[in-house]
């Protein structure tokens, strides 16, 4: 729509010093002439551009102009401030919450009184997180490296490492990193980061794009899974997986068929639904749950002492 394209041709000056038609008719994929045509329209409603031609020109706003009001819709300014609320129950400081009063007092007639959507990112671990966070988003903006003890399933180890970006993701809060111990970027969940600090040993930043985080390429269906769910057991399959991941059978239980990237996670996820769920692929998953469930009855056998 044409008053997309003005709106974002408006904010690209007011946030570059200066741009050229041939650079904003490639950005919004029209053609020049269709730019000089919206630049003429923007300067009919009172905005001051000033188009200079030749080697070093291009198109900018006036030196001195600022906007007397936003150009952001009531609605723009509550997805603004959900956000900064969203961050703002994770924070270790006041800071997001001196930012929102800002906004509120300096936009008073772009806020209504009625929140539409509400988010809390700190789940059950806010007073744990919270300290880790504030430690995390210090030492990227100091190039400072970081320290920490980390627990995975192969082990634990200290680790020293260069942040780069905090990323909330599948339910919970993760650190993108360059480790020096793995000479790699890696993705470190916070939760089993223990004893976060800053050091006072600064990093020369590396090239660190933003990490491709899809499920295909963090999660990549590696084991093809076949298991049969009691039919209370639905709800949590449509929670986790979807309404399409089974097909109910004429007994009543339900058929889940999957594509799982890890067998431990995928038997300890099994085990969660105690007898309510049979694995029927892999084998070796459905054989190591058959292992594990009779050694769990050896130790609580009624008569052990």
């Amino acid at each position: 729509m044409k008053i997309d394209r003005l709106i974002g041709i408006l904010s690209v000056l007011l946030q570059e010093e200066k741009t050229t038609a041939p650079e904003l008719a490639e950005r919004f994929e029209v053609s020049r002439r269709t730019i000089n045509r919206d630049i003429e329209d923007l300067c009919r409603a009172g905005i001051p551009i000033q188009t200079i031609q030749g080697t070093g020109g291009g198109i900018s706003i006036m030196s001195g102009y600022r906007m007397d009001r936003t150009i952001l819709t009531s609605k723009d300014m509550q997805m603004i401030l959900a956000g900064l609320r969203s961050l703002d129950s994770v924070s270790g400081s006041s800071y997001y919450g001196q930012l929102m009063e800002k906004i509120q007092a300096g936009s008073s007639e772009f806020v209504t009184g009625r929140d539409s959507i509400l988010i809390d990112l700190s789940s059950w671990y806010r007073e744990s997180l919270a300290p880790k966070i504030e430690t995390i988003q210090d030492a990227i903006e100091d190039r400072k490296l970081l320290r920490f003890r980390y627990y995975s399933s192969s082990g634990e180890s200290d680790r020293s490492v260069e942040p780069y970006y905090l990323i909330f993701r599948w339910s919970s809060w993760y650190l993108w990193a360059w480790c020096r111990k793995r000479r790699d970027f890696r993705l470190f969940k916070l939760n089993r980061m223990d004893k976060v600090r800053e050091t006072d040993k600064t990093f020369e930043c590396r090239e660190a794009a933003i990490p491709d985080l899809s499920n295909e390429n963090i999660f990549p269906g590696k084991i093809k899974v076949k298991a049969l769910f009691e039919p209370d057991q639905k709800w949590r399959l449509v929670e986790e997986f979807g309404p399409a991941c089974f097909t109910e059978k004429e007994d009543g239980r339900l058929l889940f068929t999957a594509d799982y990237t890890d067998l431990e996670n995928l038997i300890t996820w099994l085990m969660t639904f105690g007898d309510k769920a049979e694995v029927m692929e892999p084998k070796e998953a459905r054989e190591r749950i058959r292992i594990m469930a009779m050694n769990m009855t050896k130790k609580y056998e009624e008569d052990k002492v």
